[in-house]
């Protein structure tokens, strides 16, 4: 490998915004904010708007579309539309 080519890989913590979730990782995103991990040493800490705990595909709670309803309402809208004269 060349030598100095490569970011620096480094401990971070990660913190959700929407669900007050933080995760300790390694990454080479850089940060000037700090914070305390549970381990006493201070770590980078980048904040994030969401993350698998608090993504609705994660998290099971996403909305399910009423696919029935909306292919009834597109053929009532359309339905004389394209008809033979």
């Amino acid at each position: 490998m060349k030598a100095d080519i490569h970011p620096q890989y480094n401990t971070m913590v990660f913190h959700d915004l929407a669900s007050g979730e933080k995760f300790l990782t390694r990454s080479t995103a850089k940060s000037n904010k700090t914070i305390e991990w549970e381990d006493g040493n201070t770590y980078p800490v980048i904040d994030v708007e969401i993350s698998a705990a608090s993504h609705p595909f994660y998290t099971g709670k996403q909305r399910i579309m009423d696919s029935a309803g909306r292919v009834e309402r597109f053929n009532a809208r359309f339905k004389g539309f394209g008809g033979k004269k």
